[in-house]
C-alpha cells in the first residue's frame, strides 16, 4: 500500500510538471539546485529572444544577492489558484537558495489577468505583505499594457531594492516603502513656478533701487560726520537649545508577513491581484 502511495506521488508530480511546462537549465552551482531555467515560458508567449534575456538577468541577480528570483508567464492555471500553482511550481523546480530555500517567484497568467507572488525562506522577511502589494501596483500598468517584459523587468528591478533593503534591517513594510520617483513634468513645473518667483522678486527689488548711483568707492556711501565708532567690542552670553523628538505616526496595519503551508509541506508567504 506504501509502495502504491509512493509511486502515485511520483506519477502526479511527473504530470503536473509536464502539465506546467518546466524549462530544464541542468546546472549546479553552490547554494542553488539549478536544474530549472529560472524565467519559466511554458506556453511560449515571451519571445525566445526576450526569455533568454530576462532568464539572463534573473541569473545575475540572484547569484549576485545569493537569493533566488524567479518568475513565470503562462497563459493558464489549469484550474488551480495562482497561490496553489506558484509555490507548487517553486517546491517542485527546487527553487531558492540554501537550506531554507531563499527566494521569490512572480507568477503571471494570461488566463483571468493573475499576478502573484510566492515567497520561501528569507524571502518571506524581505517580501513583507505591504511590500508585495506595493511591487504589484508598480508591474499592474505594464502587464495590463501587454508590456510583460518591462514588468518582468521592473519586478527584478524591485526585487533588488526590496533584498538589500531587509538586509540592512529595514525590509519595506507598512510605516517605510520606497520612495516613488517625481515626474519629470512635476519637475518641469517646479522649475518654471521657482524661475518665475525669483525674477518677480528681483525685478521689484530692482525697480526701488533707480534713485541710487553707483559710486567707485565704498566711502561715498557714508555720510560725513554721521558715524563715529568710539568703543568696540564683542560679548557671547549663551544659547539654549531645546530638542522634541517628533512623534511617529502609528500605522493602521500589523505589517509583517502573512504565511502558509503549499502542498509540498514548505511554508511559504506570498500574495497577489489581478491586473
Amino acid at each position: 500500500m506504501k509502495k502504491r502511495k509512493t509511486y502515485a506521488a511520483v506519477m502526479l508530480t511527473a504530470g503536473l510538471l509536464s502539465l506546467f511546462g518546466c524549462a530544464p537549465a541542468f546546472a549546479d552551482t553552490e547554494g542553488f539546485s539549478e536544474e530549472y531555467s529560472r524565467f519559466q515560458n511554458p506556453d511560449g508567449l515571451m519571445d525566445a529572444e526576450d526569455a533568454q534575456q530576462l532568464n539572463e538577468e534573473l541569473d545575475e541577480i540572484s547569484h549576485d544577492q545569493n537569493f533566488d528570483v524567479t518568475a513565470v508567464l503562462v497563459n493558464s492555471l489549469n484550474g488551480q489558484s495562482p497561490e496553489v500553482y506558484a509555490d507548487f511550481l517553486y517546491d517542485t523546480c527546487d527553487f531558492g537558495y540554501g537550506d531554507d530555500r531563499d527566494g521569490v517567484m512572480l507568477l503571471v497568467s494570461l488566463e483571468d489577468r493573475d499576478w502573484y507572488l510566492s515567497t520561501s525562506g528569507y524571502g518571506i522577511t524581505a517580501f513583507t505583505d505591504a511590500g508585495i502589494g506595493y511591487i504589484g501596483e508598480q508591474i499592474k500598468p505594464q502587464l495590463a499594457d501587454g508590456e510583460y517584459l518591462e514588468a518582468f523587468e521592473n519586478y527584478i528591478e524591485l526585487c533588488d531594492d526590496f533584498i538589500s533593503q531587509a538586509r540592512d534591517g529595514k525590509a519595506y513594510d507598512v510605516d517605510r516603502m520606497p520612495r516613488k520617483p517625481l515626474s519629470a513634468i512635476w519637475l518641469g513645473i517646479s522649475f518654471a513656478i521657482g524661475l518665475g518667483g525669483a525674477l518677480l522678486v528681483v525685478g521689484a527689488n530692482k525697480s526701488e533701487l533707480k534713485s541710487v548711483g553707483m559710486q567707485q568707492e565704498a566711502r561715498n556711501y557714508v555720510r560725513p560726520g554721521s558715524m563715529k565708532v568710539t568703543k568696540r567690542s564683542d560679548f557671547f552670553l549663551y544659547r539654549q537649545v531645546t530638542r522634541t523628538e517628533k512623534p511617529k505616526a502609528k500605522s493602521s496595519g500589523g505589517g509583517g508577513s502573512s504565511t502558509h503551508t503549499s502542498s509540498a509541506g514548505k511554508t511559504h508567504g506570498g500574495g497577489g491581484g489581478k491586473f
